[in-house]
């Protein structure tokens, strides 16, 4: 089935968290961009229009410094995310180039989607770069928002920009095959959830575990992130980034994820 709703979709956000764009050893994962610039612009070559939100600023300040990593201080939490916006938005650039795509960036808080006035000139340019055949890549602007700086948040931004720009389908790239009714870190015998028309009701009957990534925020706030985009009538899809190819995969039914339908 997510493979008609990829299909049938024409304009998608795709997320990329922190886990996925970055490699083992902590630094910007350049080969992941390389086919993730691939994939987006084969959609592109479609006719479908798409927008980036991406994690990775604080792990990509931590590698390209190479200290700070263990302070815990917000100014030294802010100041990572600036240094590693830059060589974030630098490899993206670069790499997107290769395949004649343009980038732009678009560093949103959490008050832009409070201001009817910010959230039309936010449509505007990203209609206008869209238009201009300019992917645009979403991120928080963490230098200035004390209270963005934690695991998860980029779910919901994700989210939120999708509903702003009444996008079709949102893609949430992670480091997990997508939702299972129990931790797979802690039970072998966890199932993957194919397809999920209530969230609700989901969270009634799974169990989000304590340990890893899986229990600290992560799979709430995806949950979240469904909830708000299937309130609007959009699709949502929760799949392994770290998986090769994943977004042809997941097109050509070659992998599977979780569809909030």
């Amino acid at each position: 089935m997510a493979e008609n709703i990829i299909k049938n979709s024409n304009k998608i956000v795709i997320k990329i968290g922190s886990s996925t764009i970055t490699s083992e050893d902590g630094i910007i994962n350049k080969a992941f961009i390389d086919s993730l610039a691939n994939q987006v612009k084969s959609l592109i070559d479609e006719g479908k229009q798409v927008v980036i939100v991406s994690s990775g600023a604080r792990i990509a300040g931590v590698s390209t410094i190479d200290k700070w990593s263990r302070k815990e201080d917000v100014n030294y939490k802010q100041a990572l995310c600036a240094i590693g916006q830059v060589e974030l938005m630098d490899s993206y650039r670069i790499i997107f180039n290769k395949y004649n795509a343009h980038v732009a960036q678009i560093l949103l808080t959490r008050e832009d989607f409070n201001s009817h006035a910010r959230t039309l000139n936010i449509r505007n340019t990203l209609f206008t770069l869209l238009d201009e055949k300019v992917i645009p890549i979403v991120n928080e602007n963490d230098t200035v928002c004390v209270d963005e700086i934690k695991i998860g948040d980029n779910d919901m931004l994700a989210a939120q920009t999708t509903v702003l720009w009444n996008a079709d389908l949102l893609i949430i790239l992670s480091d997990i095959d997508g939702i299972y009714d129990k931790s797979p870190i802690e039970n072998r015998d966890a199932k993957l959830i194919e397809l999920v028309d209530d969230v609700d009701e989901l969270e009634k009957h799974i169990s989000i575990g304590k340990s890893s990534s899986f229990g600290t925020g992560g799979i709430s706030t995806k949950l979240k992130a469904a909830k708000l985009v299937n309130k609007y009538g959009i699709n949502m899809i929760v799949a392994n980034g770290k998986k090769e190819n994943i977004i042809e995969k997941l097109a050509s039914g070659e992998e599977k994820g979780t569809l909030f339908i």
